[in-house]
C-alpha cells in the first residue's frame, strides 16, 4: 500500500465524487419551475431516497444485522437533533436564494446526503484494500449511483431557487466524504470494515426520516395524493432496478 496506491485510491474516491454533480444537468434545460412541479420533484426524490435507503440496509445486513439496526436508530437519533439545531438557527445563511423555510429543508437533505458519502467512501477505500479490481468496480458503482443521488439533492434545491450549476456544486460537496475516507479506509481495512455496517444503517435511517418528515408532506401539499403515489412509486422502481443493474 504504497503512495502510489494512496493516490490511486483518492482519484477514484473524487470521480465518485464529481459524478455526484451530474444530476444537476437536467436542470440546464428547465426553464420554468410550477408549485406542481415542485410536487413532482419532492416525489422523485422521496423515490429515489427510499430506493437508495433499502440498498443501504440490504448491502448492511451483509456485515451484520444487529450493526445495521444499531446505525440506523443512531442515524434516526441525529437527523432529529441536527433538525432541532437548524429550526432553532436558521439555515438562511448557506442558501440566500430562499426563504428560511425552504433553506432549512435544503440544508437538511445535503447533510443527510453528506453524512451518507462517508459511508460510501469507506465502501471505496475498503474495496481497494481487496485488490485493485474490486476496488475499480465498486468506483464505478458507486460513481454511476451517485448521479441519482445528485439529480435527489438538485429536485430539491433547484424547484426552490438554486440555479442549477450552484445545485450541481452544492451535490458534489455532499460527496467530498467519499475522497476524505477513502484513503484512510484503504490504509486501515481492518479497522474500518466492521464499521461499515454502522455507517450504511446510519444514513439509511437519516434518509428514511428525511423522506417521511420533509420531502413527502411538501409533495402532498403542492399536487395530488395520486400522483405523488405514482411518481414515487415509479421513482423506487426505476432505483431499485438501477441498482441492481450496475451490480
Amino acid at each position: 500500500m504504497g503512495s502510489t496506491g494512496v493516490l490511486q485510491v483518492l482519484l477514484f474516491a473524487t470521480i465518485t465524487a464529481v459524478a455526484t454533480g451530474l444530476g444537476a444537468i437536467p436542470f440546464l434545460f428547465v426553464k420554468s419551475m410550477t408549485r406542481r412541479w415542485l410536487g413532482v420533484s419532492n416525489s422523485i426524490a422521496s423515490g429515489l431516497m427510499l430506493a437508495a435507503s433499502f440498498g443501504l440496509v440490504y448491502e448492511g445486513v451483509r456485515y451484520g444485522v444487529l450493526q445495521t439496526v444499531a446505525g440506523a436508530l443512531l442515524g434516526l437519533a441525529a437527523i432529529v437533533l441536527a433538525h432541532h439545531l437548524i429550526e432553532d438557527h436558521g439555515g438562511a445563511v448557506a442558501f440566500s436564494e430562499m426563504g428560511a423555510f425552504d433553506a432549512r429543508k435544503a440544508l437538511l437533505i445535503v447533510g443527510v446526503m453528506t453524512a451518507h458519502s462517508f459511508t460510501e467512501g469507506v465502501g471505496v477505500g475498503v474495496s481497494f484494500g481487496g485488490g485493485e479490481a474490486l476496488g475499480l468496480f465498486i468506483t464505478v458503482a458507486i460513481a454511476v449511483h451517485n448521479i441519482p443521488e445528485g439529480l435527489a439533492i438538485s429536485l430539491v434545491l433547484v424547484p426552490r431557487g438554486v440555479g442549477p450549476i450552484k445545485a450541481g456544486l452544492w451535490s458534489i460537496f455532499s460527496s467530498l466524504p467519499q475522497p476524505i475516507m477513502a484513503v484512510p479506509a484503504f490504509l486501515f481495512v481492518a479497522t474500518f470494515k466492521p464499521l461499515l455496517p454502522y455507517g450504511l444503517g446510519f444514513a439509511a435511517g437519516a434518509m428514511i426520516w428525511m423522506v417521511f418528515s420533509e420531502l413527502m408532506p411538501d409533495a402532498l401539499e403542492e399536487t395530488s395524493h395520486n400522483l405523488v403515489a405514482v411518481v414515487t412509486t415509479l421513482s423506487i422502481i426505476a432505483m431499485v432496478a438501477f441498482q441492481v443493474l450496475i451490480r
